[in-house]
């Protein structure tokens, strides 16, 4: 039996490797978009066809920021697209990054990779990994949305062989969505790549971008469940493979968050494909200083201690957290337990989800409390809303608003943050205190029936003290804004000041 046949997907890095990484705040990997523009128009895209774009980065900001993954520890880098076979660059950029001594992975649909690409890929050492959902001609036409691509993936899986892959240091994987369509034969898809030391990357899809519009794709998790066992028994029996089963990879864990994080092709730096939070644009600030003031991703490596609902309380905590994507783009909360996942499947009701009454998570009461439902999070940020009423103590008897009440919404918005991501944390006291005001404006007025939306972005924290810009709007028009002092007792480490400015 083959190095290559045993290979599980993606296990490139050790436990210790991890949680080294983890506690330095370094990476192990990046994965990385040079383009947006794909000639294939996949139903389960994790982008809309219809996003709008920003400029993309160009070339010399690419390799700034793979250089400054590898000074952060990086080894790997991963690139998705778009499809990186239609940027324009992609050849010189894939061999500047092996110049670089970086292990290369390439996500690829397979349209383009002709003998001579093959022959190019396979001496520059690039791992490939091409994309098949179906042995099924209508199936995987359907899968594409693409007439042909059948004969096209069928023709690249060729060429990769005939180029040489794999071998003991390139390995060619498969990369297959499990829907509804292509469920029934997943398990013989497994074997036919195994028996031909083709690494198989089977995973659930995560519920964002195409699959919105396309939800005649999604599989019910207990059926995910079965397909995940059967797979693991074949692997076991066949080719002795060993592994946990568990979503959202067949075969593998999903910890990515621990060591790695991913830049779309405008620049913007986000946890993962899945968790869609900007922590900032590499055109703007370093990789370095985007990572170390994440509070997101400070969140998903204390997952243990924040991670809310069921998944809390499952016995496989230590070694896994579900799909975060999942979790994020179902519920607005990245913290969230998956609602996708088999074990959950009973438990949905336990499952918070944003928006939420801020009744039972802020330490105001009524009529202190100023503030209705938190909307969303960001990194370092939140949304609220109000429905101004005429039961408000702050309203007078014209029905206008106090404006001073303003400063204490925004207060209030950071607390609902900082108390709907500790969420079940028990040993998270829920404690706070306005400071002071700074730089505070007043543009306009609310009366009763008016709905106001609260923003707020942390500026700079030192320990549990925090610098809050916020802003109250009523639709497009803000009302006011300004820089907030606040204590709360969210765990920080003492001592740390941290601008995000």
């Amino acid at each position: 039996m083959s190095d290559c046949n045993k290979r599980i997907f993606n296990v490139d890095f050790t436990d210790e490797e991890i949680r080294n990484a983890k506690e330095s705040g370094r990476l192990l990997s990046m994965e990385i978009e040079f383009n947006t523009k794909c000639n294939f128009q996949c139903p389960y895209c994790y982008v809309k066809s219809d996003s709008f774009f920003d400029k993309e980065m160009d070339l010399k900001q690419v390799r700034d920021v793979i250089l400054q993954a590898k000074e952060l520890g990086a080894r790997k880098i991963i690139v998705l697209g778009g499809e990186p076979l239609v940027y324009p660059y992609i050849l010189e950029s894939l061999s500047f990054m092996r110049d670089q001594g970086l292990e290369v992975e390439m996500f690829t649909n397979g349209s383009q990779v002709n003998a001579a690409i093959a022959n190019t890929l396979f001496n520059l050492g690039v791992n490939v990994v091409l994309k098949m959902n179906s042995f099924n001609k209508e199936t995987q036409d359907l899968l594409t949305g693409i007439q042909g691509s059948h004969l096209m993936i069928k023709e690249a899986i060729e060429n990769i062989q005939k180029a040489g892959y794999p071998t003991k240091n390139k390995y060619v994987a498969v990369s297959t969505i499990i829907c509804q369509q292509n469920i029934g034969e997943i398990v013989d898809m497994w074997i036919w790549l195994r028996d031909r030391n083709i690494i198989p990357y089977f995973e659930t899809i995560t519920p964002q971008g195409e699959f919105t519009s396309h939800k005649w794709l999604e599989c019910d998790s207990l059926e995910l469940e079965k397909v995940f066992k059967e797979i693991a028994k074949v692997d076991k029996e066949r080719y002795g493979n060993i592994w946990k089963v568990q979503p959202p990879l067949v075969g593998n864990r999903c910890f990515r968050h621990q060591y790695s994080c991913f830049v779309n092709a405008t620049g913007d730096v986000m946890p993962c494909v899945g968790v869609t939070i900007p922590m900032g644009n590499i055109k703007n600030r370093k990789l370095k200083d985007l990572l170390e003031t994440s509070e997101v991703l400070e969140d998903l490596k204390n997952y243990k201690n924040l991670i809310k609902g069921p998944c809390r309380k499952c016995d496989e905590l230590d070694n896994c957290y579900g799909c975060r994507g999942s979790a994020y783009q179902l519920t607005g909360d990245y913290l969230a337990s998956d609602p996708l996942c088999w074990k959950n499947h009973d438990k949905q009701s336990e499952i918070v989800k944003l928006p939420i009454s801020v009744k039972n998570i802020i330490p105001q009461k009524f009529p202190m409390r100023v503030i209705d439902k938190l909307l969303k999070v960001y990194d370092r940020g939140a949304m609220a809303s109000v429905r101004i009423s005429e039961s408000m103590a702050f309203v007078d008897k014209s029905g206008q608003l106090n404006r001073a009440v303003y400063l204490e919404m925004i207060a209030q918005t950071l607390a609902a943050h900082n108390c709907f991501k500790n969420i079940g944390n028990p040993d998270y006291k829920v404690e706070g205190f306005l400071l002071g005001a700074k730089k505070m404006e007043i543009f306009g007025s609310a009366s009763i029936g008016d709905i106001l939306s609260i923003s707020i972005e942390k500026k700079a924290r030192y320990g549990n003290f925090a610098i809050v810009e916020g802003k109250v709007a009523k639709g497009n028009k803000v009302l006011a804004r300004g820089e907030v002092k606040i204590w709360h007792s969210e765990n920080a480490e003492e001592g740390r000041l941290t601008l995000v400015q």
